[in-house]
Formats: structure tokens, sequence, C-alpha cells
């Protein structure tokens, strides 16, 4: 419940902002910033812990679940808003189920052939 609150709050907050709020440039170079150091942290990172780090990255991308379906749901967004709300959501949907599908795949290749459960 409280979790609820806390997002209609922050919902409330980023709509008080109009467009000629927004510097754009400044939007801009934030992403292409995190970008850049987000693949530098990525490519350093090594061979034997890449994969559970990628696995622990499903937690961002229920945070963006979780924005985006604030997004999409809110009424007084306009349209085009809204649809990328709900693009955002298949695409973060996907990467959450695509991360526990490798996850799963990653931890059977760590099973030994006779350590699993009996076919009654």
């Amino acid at each position: 419940m409280g979790l609820l609150l806390l997002a209609d709050a922050t919902a409330d907050v980023v709509t008080k902002h109009t467009a000629a709020d927004v510097d754009y440039w400044s939007l801009l170079f934030v992403f292409a910033m995190a970008t850049l150091l987000g693949m530098g942290v990525i490519e350093r990172v090594s061979r034997l812990l890449h994969t559970p780090l990628m696995s622990l990255t499903n937690a961002i991308s229920a945070i963006a679940v979780v924005g985006s379906i604030i997004v999409t749901g809110r009424e007084d967004y306009p349209l085009g808003i809204r649809i990328l709300g709900f693009l955002a959501l298949f695409a973060s949907m996907t990467n959450v189920v695509s991360g526990f599908l490798i996850t799963d795949r990653m931890l059977k290749m760590f099973k030994q052939p006779g350590s699993g459960e009996s076919k009654r």
C-alpha cells in the first residue's frame, strides 16, 4: 500500500512540470554519459561474474516496470506519453522474463547429472 502511495505522489510531482521546464540537451547528456559509463563497467567485469551481474539487473528492470505502469495508467498524460509508457512496459517485462530464463539456464549448467529430483 505504501509503495502505491509513493508512486502516486511521485507521479503528481512529475505532472506539475511543463515541457518548457525540461532541458532536453541536459537529459541527452545524462543519457549518453550513463550509457558510456554502463558500457565501461560491464566490459571490465570478469567472465565469472558477468551472468550473475546481468541477473541482478532484473531489479532495475522491475523499477522500470513500476514506472511505466504508472505512466501508462494515468489518464491525465497525453496519448503519446502513454504509448511510450506501454512500449517501456513491454521492453522492461521482456528484459525481466528473459533475464530469469537466462539465469535458470545458467543454473542448470552447474547441476551435476545425478543430483536432479527423483521422478515418482
